[in-house]
């Protein structure tokens, strides 16, 4: 049997735009047919959003994306204003992007490996795998231990997910782990230096659910640190209303791509007439035939007055391979110049709710 240090020594390396100049290929790609076509339109499209300046950019992030090698792409589109706030699932900001950011890594797992016949052997060592790729669990467990310190230095109240991820970006600042200091970047540090509020609607599934179960677990009968999920729907609803022209770049589906797209028919309730979202683009593998969220398509979105039909495209690819794609044709094509944050950060910070 190999030992856990032979299994985990490759070590997954973040593709990087900036170094690969796409767009002489995704140009070609659209006299192309297929998701070649439909991959160039997005790309175009993306361009789009971005030179429209009044657009704020909404990046939505579900399956496993950062342990993949996709993590500086998303630093790089916010540190480049080519993004305006982040909504993701709970694993890709906390299990994954903070994980690397206090130093760890993801492995290549070898073919072997990737099918399950051996998943057994790994647990006895503390592997954790997804599909073609590990993760060391005891190196897991100290970001959930980091996560649970975090949570029992904050006031005892209702946090958004947004707020609670904002102190984990202080957090690293604070402990060195930025590339001034030698550490890594990661996307937290970047929104945080960059005020671009990241939302996770489902946060407690994920490491940060178990800091956040072991500090209430410890304060019973006493207040305590928990998160509100209806203040990170308020919050990101408000951004709609501050920000009338938006555009959404979703990667996968799931709780991120209906949580960005309703905050259209929230506005609404609230008795606030918003557009639709006048851009949106979704990669995914995802079948529609079954009815779920995340293979629906954008039109269909658009007969729940949430996303407007004249600049939307669906690409059905991995997003490994399509999204560093649109990022890069984006990015190469300087429509980001124009641009200047946001900073949503600070209007969210205006934003008050009594729990």
């Amino acid at each position: 049997m190999p030992t856990k240090k032979e299994l985990l020594t490759h070590p997954i390396q973040h593709i990087d735009i900036k170094q690969h100049n796409v767009v002489a290929l995704v140009d070609a790609m659209q006299s192309m047919a297929f998701s070649s076509r439909d991959t160039a339109r997005a790309a175009s499209i993306y361009e789009m959003m971005l030179r429209d300046t009044d657009c704020g950019v909404i990046l939505c992030l579900a399956g496993s994306l950062i342990s993949a090698g996709l993590q500086k792409v998303i630093v790089d589109l916010v540190r480049n204003n080519m993004v305006d706030a982040i909504v993701s699932t709970g694993a890709n900001i906390v299990d994954q992007d903070f994980f690397e950011a206090l130093g760890f890594s993801h492995y290549i797992a070898s073919d072997e490996y990737k099918y399950g016949h051996e998943d057994n052997t790994l647990r006895e060592l503390m592997i954790d795998r997804i599909y073609d790729t590990f993760i060391d669990e005891e190196e897991l467990r100290i970001c959930d231990e980091t996560t649970h310190q975090i949570t029992n230095s904050l006031e005892p109240r209702p946090y958004s997910s947004r707020e609670f991820i904002r102190e984990m970006g202080a957090y690293l600042v604070k402990n060195g782990k930025t590339p001034a200091a030698g550490g890594k970047d990661s996307i937290v540090l970047a929104a945080y230096e960059k005020n671009v509020p990241i939302f996770c609607p489902a946060f407690s599934d994920c490491s940060a659910g178990f800091g956040l179960v072991a500090h209430q677990h410890e304060r019973q009968g006493k207040s305590s640190v928990s998160i509100d999920s209806a203040k990170d729907f308020y919050e990101l609803t408000q951004l709609k209303i501050a920000n009338p022209t938006t555009g959404l770049l979703m990667i996968g589906g799931g709780v991120p791509k209906n949580f960005a797209q309703d905050i259209v028919v929230a506005a609404d309730i609230l008795g606030i007439d918003a557009s639709m979202h006048k851009y949106a683009i979704q990669i995914t593998v995802a079948d529609a035939r079954d009815g779920a969220l995340s293979g629906s398509t954008l039109k269909e979105a658009s007969s729940w007055g949430k996303v407007d039909t004249t600049y939307e495209q669906m690409v059905y690819s991995e997003a490994t391979l399509a999204f560093p794609l649109i990022a890069g044709y984006a990015f190469h094509k300087n429509a980001q110049t124009a641009r200047t944050g946001k900073k949503w950060s600070s209007i969210l910070d205006q934003v008050t709710v009594t729990a």
